[in-house]
Protein backbone atom coordinates (compact mmCIF):
# COMPACT_ATOMS: atom_id res chain seq x y z
CA UNK A 1 0.00 0.00 0.00
CA UNK A 2 1.69 3.21 -1.56
CA UNK A 3 1.13 6.70 0.47
CA UNK A 4 -1.83 9.06 -1.01
CA UNK A 5 0.29 11.80 -3.15
CA UNK A 6 0.07 15.43 -1.98
CA UNK A 7 2.02 18.64 -3.66
CA UNK A 8 4.99 18.31 -1.34
CA UNK A 9 5.06 13.96 -2.33
CA UNK A 10 4.97 15.07 -5.96
CA UNK A 11 7.49 17.79 -5.77
CA UNK A 12 9.99 15.37 -3.75
CA UNK A 13 9.05 12.78 -6.62
CA UNK A 14 10.19 15.28 -9.00
CA UNK A 15 13.49 16.44 -8.12
CA UNK A 16 14.24 12.32 -7.25
CA UNK A 17 13.27 11.86 -10.85
CA UNK A 18 15.55 14.64 -12.36
CA UNK A 19 18.30 13.68 -9.83
CA UNK A 20 17.80 9.63 -11.66
CA UNK A 21 17.31 11.74 -14.86
CA UNK A 22 20.91 13.96 -14.45
CA UNK A 23 23.12 11.02 -13.30
CA UNK A 24 21.62 7.84 -14.54
CA UNK A 25 20.85 6.49 -11.36
CA UNK A 26 18.66 3.78 -12.52
CA UNK A 27 18.58 1.93 -15.61
CA UNK A 28 16.69 -1.06 -16.88
CA UNK A 29 16.83 -4.29 -14.45
CA UNK A 30 18.45 -2.71 -11.75
CA UNK A 31 17.49 -4.42 -8.29
CA UNK A 32 18.32 -1.78 -5.67
CA UNK A 33 19.16 -2.17 -1.85
CA UNK A 34 17.35 0.53 -0.47
CA UNK A 35 19.26 1.14 3.51
CA UNK A 36 16.50 2.11 5.62
CA UNK A 37 17.83 3.04 9.42
CA UNK A 38 14.20 4.05 10.61
CA UNK A 39 15.17 7.36 9.81
CA UNK A 40 13.08 10.30 7.99
CA UNK A 41 16.13 10.40 4.99
CA UNK A 42 15.25 6.59 4.19
CA UNK A 43 11.95 6.12 4.90
CA UNK A 44 11.14 9.03 2.33
CA UNK A 45 13.55 7.60 -0.36
CA UNK A 46 12.34 4.50 0.01
CA UNK A 47 8.75 5.80 -0.19
CA UNK A 48 9.09 7.74 -2.97
CA UNK A 49 11.49 5.34 -5.41
CA UNK A 50 8.54 2.70 -4.82
CA UNK A 51 6.33 5.32 -6.21
CA UNK A 52 8.39 6.08 -9.06
CA UNK A 53 9.16 2.38 -9.61
CA UNK A 54 5.43 1.81 -10.60
CA UNK A 55 5.02 4.49 -13.44
CA UNK A 56 8.96 3.89 -14.62
CA UNK A 57 9.81 3.89 -18.67
CA UNK A 58 12.03 1.33 -16.94
CA UNK A 59 11.68 -1.68 -14.93
CA UNK A 60 13.31 -2.16 -11.60
CA UNK A 61 13.33 -3.95 -8.32
CA UNK A 62 13.55 -2.41 -4.57
CA UNK A 63 14.78 -4.15 -1.49
CA UNK A 64 14.38 -2.32 1.84
CA UNK A 65 17.34 -3.65 4.00
CA UNK A 66 18.02 -2.78 7.76
CA UNK A 67 20.92 -3.20 9.80
CA UNK A 68 20.66 -3.47 13.50
CA UNK A 69 23.92 -2.66 14.69
CA UNK A 70 23.25 -4.73 17.84
CA UNK A 71 22.48 -1.28 20.48
CA UNK A 72 20.36 -2.09 23.08
CA UNK A 73 17.08 -0.63 23.30
CA UNK A 74 16.86 -1.10 19.28
CA UNK A 75 13.05 -0.68 17.90
CA UNK A 76 14.01 -2.48 14.93
CA UNK A 77 10.28 -4.37 15.01
CA UNK A 78 8.63 -0.62 14.37
CA UNK A 79 10.52 -0.72 10.97
CA UNK A 80 9.77 -4.11 10.24
CA UNK A 81 5.65 -3.38 11.05
CA UNK A 82 6.28 -0.12 8.74
CA UNK A 83 7.81 -2.10 5.60
CA UNK A 84 4.86 -4.96 6.02
CA UNK A 85 2.27 -3.17 6.41
CA UNK A 86 3.06 -0.92 3.39
CA UNK A 87 4.22 -4.52 1.02
CA UNK A 88 7.97 -4.10 0.99
CA UNK A 89 10.55 -7.05 -0.21
CA UNK A 90 12.22 -6.47 2.89
CA UNK A 91 15.30 -7.58 4.91
CA UNK A 92 16.46 -6.90 8.82
CA UNK A 93 20.06 -7.69 9.51
CA UNK A 94 21.12 -8.46 12.53
CA UNK A 95 24.95 -7.54 13.64
CA UNK A 96 27.72 -7.12 16.12
CA UNK A 97 28.96 -3.97 14.77
CA UNK A 98 28.46 -2.47 18.89
CA UNK A 99 30.30 -5.02 20.06
CA UNK A 100 33.10 -4.72 17.35
CA UNK A 101 32.80 -1.02 17.53
CA UNK A 102 33.22 -1.02 21.75
CA UNK A 103 36.63 -3.11 21.17
CA UNK A 104 37.81 -2.07 18.16
CA UNK A 105 37.60 2.11 18.07
CA UNK A 106 40.34 4.27 18.60
CA UNK A 107 40.29 6.91 21.37
CA UNK A 108 39.03 10.08 20.42
CA UNK A 109 37.58 9.18 16.73
CA UNK A 110 34.25 9.35 15.88
CA UNK A 111 31.74 7.05 16.73
CA UNK A 112 29.47 7.74 14.05
CA UNK A 113 31.94 7.54 11.35
CA UNK A 114 33.25 4.17 12.63
CA UNK A 115 29.70 2.91 13.04
CA UNK A 116 28.74 4.31 9.10
CA UNK A 117 31.79 1.87 7.90
CA UNK A 118 30.68 -1.33 9.46
CA UNK A 119 27.11 -0.73 8.39
CA UNK A 120 27.65 -0.13 4.82
CA UNK A 121 30.33 -3.20 5.20
CA UNK A 122 26.62 -5.28 5.94
CA UNK A 123 25.23 -3.54 3.34
CA UNK A 124 27.52 -4.45 0.40
CA UNK A 125 27.02 -8.16 1.62
CA UNK A 126 23.12 -7.89 1.84
CA UNK A 127 23.39 -6.77 -1.82
CA UNK A 128 25.51 -9.73 -2.65
CA UNK A 129 23.40 -12.03 -1.29
CA UNK A 130 20.02 -10.66 -2.25
CA UNK A 131 21.14 -10.01 -5.97
CA UNK A 132 21.48 -6.41 -6.19
CA UNK A 133 23.61 -4.30 -8.40
CA UNK A 134 22.91 -0.73 -6.85
CA UNK A 135 22.78 0.73 -2.98
CA UNK A 136 20.86 3.45 -2.48
CA UNK A 137 21.49 5.57 0.08
CA UNK A 138 19.35 8.87 1.68
CA UNK A 139 21.72 11.43 2.02
CA UNK A 140 19.86 14.65 1.00
CA UNK A 141 21.29 18.07 -0.61
CA UNK A 142 21.69 19.90 3.05
CA UNK A 143 24.32 16.94 3.13
CA UNK A 144 26.07 17.34 0.26
CA UNK A 145 26.53 20.86 0.74
CA UNK A 146 27.51 20.18 4.37
CA UNK A 147 30.20 17.58 3.85
CA UNK A 148 31.37 20.21 1.40
CA UNK A 149 31.62 22.93 3.60
CA UNK A 150 33.38 20.37 6.66
CA UNK A 151 35.72 19.18 4.39
CA UNK A 152 36.87 22.94 3.22
CA UNK A 153 36.98 24.06 6.70
CA UNK A 154 38.27 21.17 8.88
CA UNK A 155 40.06 18.71 6.36
CA UNK A 156 41.50 21.06 3.91
CA UNK A 157 40.04 19.06 1.06
CA UNK A 158 37.74 20.20 -1.98
CA UNK A 159 35.21 17.12 -1.60
CA UNK A 160 31.74 16.28 -0.73
CA UNK A 161 29.68 13.11 -1.71
CA UNK A 162 28.78 11.94 -5.43
CA UNK A 163 25.29 11.06 -6.38
CA UNK A 164 26.62 7.75 -7.88
CA UNK A 165 29.06 6.24 -6.68
CA UNK A 166 31.12 2.95 -7.83
CA UNK A 167 31.93 0.85 -5.45
CA UNK A 168 35.61 -0.66 -4.03
CA UNK A 169 34.81 -3.64 -4.82
CA UNK A 170 33.58 -3.60 -8.51
CA UNK A 171 30.13 -5.01 -8.20
CA UNK A 172 28.21 -2.41 -6.75
CA UNK A 173 27.19 1.09 -7.57
CA UNK A 174 26.21 3.35 -4.46
CA UNK A 175 23.36 5.85 -6.02
CA UNK A 176 21.77 9.08 -3.92
CA UNK A 177 18.69 9.89 -5.36
CA UNK A 178 17.60 12.63 -2.44
CA UNK A 179 20.83 14.93 -3.92
CA UNK A 180 17.83 17.97 -4.95
CA UNK A 181 15.57 17.12 -2.15
CA UNK A 182 16.03 19.75 0.41
CA UNK A 183 16.21 18.18 4.35
CA UNK A 184 13.30 20.63 5.64
CA UNK A 185 10.83 19.12 3.09
CA UNK A 186 11.93 15.46 4.29
CA UNK A 187 10.72 16.95 7.80
CA UNK A 188 7.63 18.21 6.33
CA UNK A 189 6.69 14.89 4.17
CA UNK A 190 7.97 12.29 7.32
CA UNK A 191 5.66 14.31 9.55
CA UNK A 192 2.71 14.76 7.14
CA UNK A 193 2.79 10.85 6.54
CA UNK A 194 3.56 10.05 9.92
CA UNK A 195 6.65 8.29 9.32
CA UNK A 196 7.69 5.95 12.74
CA UNK A 197 10.87 7.39 13.10
CA UNK A 198 13.47 5.98 15.86
CA UNK A 199 16.60 6.57 16.98
CA UNK A 200 19.21 4.54 16.22
CA UNK A 201 20.11 4.11 20.24
CA UNK A 202 23.92 4.25 20.04
CA UNK A 203 25.80 5.40 22.62
CA UNK A 204 25.82 8.90 21.19
CA UNK A 205 22.26 8.92 19.68
CA UNK A 206 21.12 12.84 20.39
CA UNK A 207 24.21 14.03 21.09
CA UNK A 208 24.98 17.30 18.37
CA UNK A 209 27.86 17.09 15.77
CA UNK A 210 28.98 20.83 17.15
CA UNK A 211 30.61 21.07 13.56
CA UNK A 212 27.81 20.06 11.32
CA UNK A 213 25.89 22.09 13.60
CA UNK A 214 27.71 25.18 13.03
CA UNK A 215 27.18 24.44 9.29
CA UNK A 216 24.08 24.70 9.71
CA UNK A 217 24.00 27.92 10.80
CA UNK A 218 26.37 29.09 8.93
CA UNK A 219 23.84 28.34 6.05
CA UNK A 220 20.66 29.61 7.53
CA UNK A 221 22.79 32.72 8.07
CA UNK A 222 23.94 32.82 4.38
CA UNK A 223 20.29 32.58 3.12
CA UNK A 224 18.89 35.31 4.93
CA UNK A 225 21.07 37.31 2.17
CA UNK A 226 20.73 34.73 -0.78
CA UNK A 227 17.34 32.64 -0.56
CA UNK A 228 19.17 30.29 -3.27
CA UNK A 229 22.43 29.92 -1.32
CA UNK A 230 21.63 25.86 -1.05
CA UNK A 231 20.95 25.40 -5.14
CA UNK A 232 23.71 27.70 -6.16
CA UNK A 233 26.29 25.91 -3.72
CA UNK A 234 24.76 22.69 -4.82
CA UNK A 235 25.56 24.00 -8.58
CA UNK A 236 28.69 24.32 -7.73
CA UNK A 237 29.56 21.05 -7.11
CA UNK A 238 28.82 20.32 -10.67
CA UNK A 239 30.47 23.68 -11.97
CA UNK A 240 34.39 22.75 -11.58
CA UNK A 241 37.17 24.72 -12.83
CA UNK A 242 39.95 22.87 -12.62
CA UNK A 243 42.74 25.10 -14.29
CA UNK A 244 41.61 27.59 -11.31
CA UNK A 245 42.09 25.45 -8.29
CA UNK A 246 45.51 24.98 -6.41
CA UNK A 247 45.77 21.09 -7.04
CA UNK A 248 49.89 20.76 -8.08
CA UNK A 249 48.98 17.60 -9.77
CA UNK A 250 46.45 20.07 -12.16
CA UNK A 251 48.58 22.74 -12.32
CA UNK A 252 51.28 20.88 -13.93
CA UNK A 253 48.93 19.52 -16.12
CA UNK A 254 47.70 23.02 -17.38
CA UNK A 255 51.33 24.36 -17.84
CA UNK A 256 52.22 21.39 -19.53
CA UNK A 257 49.35 21.39 -22.08
CA UNK A 258 50.17 24.63 -22.66
CA UNK A 259 53.98 24.32 -23.72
Amino acid sequence: MGLEPDRLFHQIRRNVGRAIGDFKLIEEGDRILVGVSGGKDSYTLLHILDHLRRKAPVKYELVAANVDSGFPGFRKQVIEDHLLEHGFEYRMESTNCYEIIETKRRPGSSYCSFCARLRRGVLYSLADELGCNKIALGHHLDDFIETLLLNQFYVGTLKAMSPKLAADNGRHTVIRPLVYVEEGDIIRFSRQHQMPVICCACPVCGEVDQKRQRMKQLIRELSQENRHIKRSMLGALGNVHPRHLLDKELVDFNRIGNE
